[in-house]
């Protein structure tokens, strides 16, 4: 009995162990999927920094392009003279159409404001005659779009409307920090905000009216001659009453000729007329 025991028990523990053994290990827990690291978004590249602020009165930019000029500058309230030019020179309408039709390059306007023009010398403008106005107003025009942020990359002299001659149209574009100044050899200016700008159009408010040096530029007098050559002329003018004198000289000597032989002939004549009244 106590062997059947035992035997059942072996039998029981053998079973078991074979159950163990081939049954499947329990299938090992999912790994839990690894953390991604979140993308960083590169960092955009700054814009360039604007070296003209915008002014508190400058109308809004719409993205299309002005058909106006003297529109936008009667909004900024500052420029009456410079509409008034403008309009009197007739160059507003070349400027108007050039916007409209130019499919690339622009225009940037250097604005004088009212206070600028009156802190010309008293009746400057109405001195100049109709082409100095055209060529002042042309002097403040560039014949491209240039941005806020783009002076420091203008090339001296710069061009305008009205030409590019160093010796006659300089215009010097110095842009040093946030300040942008302009020398044109008679007056310095320096620009103080934007008016207006958009991808082809700029108006900056300058705090000068930028004047043609060729408006002060006079021909100078010719260098005197050396004291040598200049004493040549006087020889020559002593020469001059020499051979005068000589003529004169000459001419008394002929005309005491001449009265000698009229003497001698009236002379003669009345001794004729006494013989002839002796002889009757």
């Amino acid at each position: 009995m106590k062997q059947a025991t035992l035997f059942s028990l072996s039998l029981f523990l053998l079973f078991w162990s074979t159950t163990l053994a081939i049954s499947p290990a329990p299938a090992a827990a999912p790994k839990a999927p690894a953390a991604k690291t979140p993308h960083t978004p590169k960092a955009a590249a700054p814009s360039p920094k604007p070296l003209v602020p915008t002014l508190p009165q400058s109308p809004d930019s719409p993205d299309s392009v002005p058909d106006d000029i003297t529109r936008i500058l009667k909004k900024a309230k500052m420029f009456s003279t410079l509409i008034r030019l403008l309009k009197t020179t007739e160059i507003i309408n070349n400027v108007n159409s050039q916007l409209i039709t130019a499919k690339t390059g622009g225009i940037t306007i250097l604005a004088p404001d009212d206070s600028a023009f009156s802190n010309l010398k008293a009746g400057f403008l109405n001195s100049l005659n109709e082409g100095q106005k055209i060529e002042l107003v042309q002097f403040h025009i560039l014949p491209e779009y240039v941005s806020s942020s783009n002076f420091d990359s203008l090339s001296n002299p710069v061009q305008t409307v009205a030409g590019k001659d160093p010796v006659r149209l300089p215009l010097n574009v110095n842009a040093l920090g946030n300040s942008v100044n302009i020398s044109t050899g008679v007056v310095n200016a320096t620009i103080l905000g934007v008016v207006y700008s958009d991808n082809k159009l700029g108006i900056y408010h300058v705090d000068k009216v930028l004047l043609p040096l060729d408006f002060f530029v006079t021909n100078k007098a010719p260098a005197l001659a050396p004291t040598s050559l200049a004493k040549a002329p006087k020889a020559a003018k002593e020469n001059s009453s020499d051979d005068d004198q000589e003529e004169t000289n000459q001419d008394h000597n002929k005309s005491g000729a001449l009265s000698l032989s009229r003497t001698q002939l009236m002379s003669f004549g009345i001794a004729l007329v006494a013989m002839a009244t002796m002889w009757s």
